[in-house]
């Protein structure tokens, strides 16, 4: 007997293997990607972590002024812009 979280590993394999398939077609289909397109990509992504990252530097370089707290505020919200940012490059790349 198989059980629920066997059937949910079941089914998450089956869904990789489905990308893997569709994503090999697509490039047979379409060919390599120009170095342009990777380029741009690879843009993208840095952006992807540096905006979260540098809105939690000021905003937390902000907080630590108005609570005259030294570097509480940034250093959590830094690990926290970071965080966010590597997490939205994750979902691009895995969009892709």
């Amino acid at each position: 007997m198989i059980s629920s979280s066997q059937n949910h590993e079941n089914k998450k394999l089956h869904r990789a293997v489905e990308l893997r398939e569709k994503r090999a077609e697509q490039w047979q289909r379409e060919g390599e990607r120009s170095i342009w397109q990777n380029l741009s990509m690879i843009g993208a992504l840095g952006w992807l972590i540096v905006v979260p990252t540098l809105t939690g530097v000021f905003v937390g370089r902000w907080l630590d002024g108005l609570f005259k707290s030294g570097i509480f505020f940034s250093g959590a919200l830094i690990f926290v812009g970071v965080s966010f940012g590597c997490y939205l490059a994750w979902r691009r790349i895995n969009k892709e």
